[in-house]
């Protein structure tokens, strides 16, 4: 088997590059661990920025998204109870979708057959091969068959466990990395959400999340310990607990009901530099992890793709490799934006549990600062909208 592009893994990156790739008249193939059932059964966000959407028109693709999704011109913040409104498209002109990235993956796996993008599923041991060379492979195992993937390029978008950044020697590559102390116990729900845009409660508890994926279907999260079990948290415990720290407002607004998804997730920031080795291209969550808070994960693989497809597609069509050689550089740039707007709003609004009094003050310095001063308000909703390519 020969390819142009091997593409490692069938998340929305892996998906998102193939389509692009095929829509130049360049052949690709994506491989697969797991199995199309299971790969549409992951919970994940679906706050989107415009690097997202655009993506999707620019495939033909948004015809469902733009019928079922949400337009968020703000978000609402709730500091012990007390309601911020920060008013996101007054002030930039923009806005956010809401929309599940279990549709974008649904709509992209659907128009796959179609339009000429290969999905190999259910691929076990995946390895890359000689991808300092000029002519790299890849080797998997299916049916109790090994198969083998000759290629020119391979994109390694197989999130953070997978095996491609593996593949970068050690001495090529630097990782940076902060695990914090807390998850994120969240719950989905059939129930209308309590607010019509996204809430972030800062309260003494602890932090929660009142989010949604439709008018009828709710997202919320609290935060938890992080060595906490969800056998510990019934759903009466959740909405009683969730209710409490999105404070009395809010609260009356809340509809319960059983949860028909329960998970603890824990939270990481993490970057891996470079994100290129020969002709091995990493992107999405295979090079770098946000935490969920400000919903920059899915974005920040959209943005990869942007780059990444401009470039292997230049590479292709002219020859040219500056774009490409650039890639890395040109991607973590934006990355490291989007690393520091996670991590400012999860030490703003999470409680840690090695914080001094003094740091607790100036947790509470700067959530005050926040509700008085425009200049801050525009910084969170310059970085909630996303920042530009």
């Amino acid at each position: 088997m020969k390819t142009d592009v091997a593409i490692i893994g069938s998340g929305p990156s892996g998906l998102f590059l193939g389509h692009l790739l095929r829509q130049e008249g360049i052949s690709c193939t994506i491989i697969e661990r797991q199995s199309a059932e299971h790969v549409l059964s992951r919970i994940r966000a679906g706050v989107l920025e415009t690097v997202t959407t655009d993506l999707m028109t620019q495939l033909g693709l948004d015809e469902r998204m733009q019928k079922e999704s949400m337009r968020h011109d703000g978000l609402t913040l709730s500091i012990n109870g007390e309601e911020v409104v920060i008013p996101v498209t007054d002030i930039t002109g923009k806005h956010v979708t809401v929309y599940g990235q279990t549709e974008i993956t649904r709509d992209l796996i659907d128009a796959a057959p179609e339009r000429g993008v290969e999905i190999v599923w259910e691929a076990s041991d995946v390895a890359l091969h000689d991808v300092d060379r000029d002519n790299p492979y890849v080797t998997w195992t299916k049916d109790g068959e090994t198969h083998r993937l000759d290629t020119t390029l391979i994109a390694g978008c197989d999130g953070f466990h997978g095996p491609s950044r593996k593949a970068i020697p050690d001495a090529e590559k630097h990782s940076y990395e902060m695990v914090y102390p807390f998850g994120w116990l969240g719950i989905m729900a059939d129930v209308p959400p309590c607010h019509e845009e996204v809430i972030y409660a800062s309260h003494d508890d602890g932090f929660a999340l009142a989010s949604m994926r439709s008018p009828t279907r709710t997202r919320c999260y609290v935060q938890v310990d992080v060595d906490d079990s969800v056998e510990n948290w019934s759903d009466d415990r959740f909405w009683e607990e969730f209710k409490f720290r999105i404070g009395p407002h809010f609260a009356k607004h809340v509809t319960t009901g059983p949860s028909i998804e329960k998970s603890i997730a824990p939270l990481r920031s993490f970057v891996c530099e470079s994100m290129q080795h020969g002709r091995l291209f990493l992107a999405g969550d295979s090079a770098h992890i946000v935490p969920p808070t400000g919903a920059k994960g899915l974005n920040l693989a959209a943005s990869d793709i942007t780059y990444l497809s401009r470039a292997m597609i230049s590479w292709f069509k002219t020859g040219e490799s500056a774009e490409l050689e650039g890639y890395s550089q040109k991607a973590l740039a934006r990355i490291w934006k989007s690393e520091r707007f996670s991590w400012y709003l999860t030490r703003l609004l999470h409680r840690f549990p090695q914080y001094s009094g003094f740091e607790r003050r100036m947790q509470d310095a700067e959530l005050r600062y926040l509700v008085e001063s425009e200049a801050a308000q525009k910084t969170i909703a310059e970085n909630y909208v996303g920042l530009p390519l």
